[in-house]
């Protein structure tokens, strides 16, 4: 049969996770809590900034919007996720395998930007806290992340039509829990190279850049700290910028792991695991990092619970 994306398969076999039916029994549990607890947890971020004057900071501001990607993602992965496990194994249409890698692409790269804004954002306020509030003003918060989301969404838009035109003309068999590009080309029948050609350019301006920016911010940063004399001081100053060091960890090495390191290192399983890590966990834990690390936070989120006692 064919389409007009000149692929002879129409749709895909998702693996998803290997083991027993009590084994994927017990995950399906899991995951289904940790994607209820992930969106409930972001979206309650998302209200406390919104609601609460003490909150209207960049800074905030752009922790709702990480929690806006943050459920993003993993909204357009997990249902499948849960629906393969069920069914031991599932089907996914090349229609529905192209939109959930554009959303996907979409968190991943707005998520990149984000935090490199996020980092600048810190930059200022800890380096050049004499020009922050005349930087870093309510429209060029807004523009920032505009920018970001504008941009991420166009970049999706390239790489999904791109693998979008790759056939498929063989097994159609994907030994992974989604549609990601990497095991698409895996099984394509087609020339890859001018799409990785295509893939390491966009890298370049969306993660090698920001990666080196945060990294120059952060060095500044730890340098201007360790100037400052108070212990206290010193501290506090720290610990504004401690919870987003964490999430920026995290996210950036689970990245590198998939997509940086050789493949002869890796195995379906692991790539499963360190896709499982960045797409499903990743965005458990950074509302929980802002959360329990951020004194403001949790004193927006005491004082409506005191009210209601």
């Amino acid at each position: 049969m064919q389409v007009d994306n000149q692929t002879d398969v129409t749709e895909f076999v998702l693996f998803g996770f290997h083991g027993s039916p009590n084994q994927k029994n017990a995950l399906f549990c899991l995951l289904l809590v940790v994607f209820w607890v992930t969106v409930c947890g972001n979206l309650l971020i998302i209200t406390l900034v919104s609601t609460s004057k003490n909150l209207h900071t960049p800074m905030y501001f752009f922790i709702s919007q990480l929690s806006i990607s943050d459920i993003l993602l993993p909204t357009g992965i997990v249902p499948n996720m849960l629906h393969i496990l069920l069914n031991k194994g599932g089907t996914i249409t090349f229609i529905n395998c192209m939109t959930q890698f554009y959303f996907f692409s979409t968190a991943e790269i707005f998520e990149c930007l984000l935090l490199t804004v996020m980092s600048y954002d810190r930059y200022l306020a800890i380096c050049k806290p004499l020009h922050y509030t005349s930087v870093m003003t309510y429209a060029s918060c807004v523009t920032l992340v505009l920018s970001s989301w504008f941009l991420s969404f166009f970049t999706a838009f390239t790489d999904t039509l791109a693998a979008s035109k790759l056939k498929f003309c063989g097994p159609n068999i994907i030994d992974h829990l989604f549609c990601d590009l990497v095991p698409l080309q895996d099984i394509s029948c087609s020339d890859t190279f001018p799409l990785k050609i295509q893939l390491y350019l966009l890298s370049i301006p969306f993660v090698i850049i920001p990666s080196l920016i945060i990294i120059i911010s952060y060095v500044k940063i730890i340098r201007a700290i360790l100037q400052i004399p108070s212990n206290i001081s010193r501290q506090k100053a720290f610990s504004t910028c401690s919870s987003h060091l964490t999430v920026v960890s995290i996210f950036y090495w689970t990245i590198f792991g998939v997509y940086v390191v050789p493949k002869r290192f890796q195995t379906s399983d692991v790539n499963k695991i360190t896709s499982f890590l960045y797409t499903v966990i990743t965005p458990l834990i950074n509302p929980i990092i802002y959360s329990f690390r951020n004194k403001d936070i949790k004193n927006a989120l005491q004082k409506p619970i005191q009210k209601y006692l």
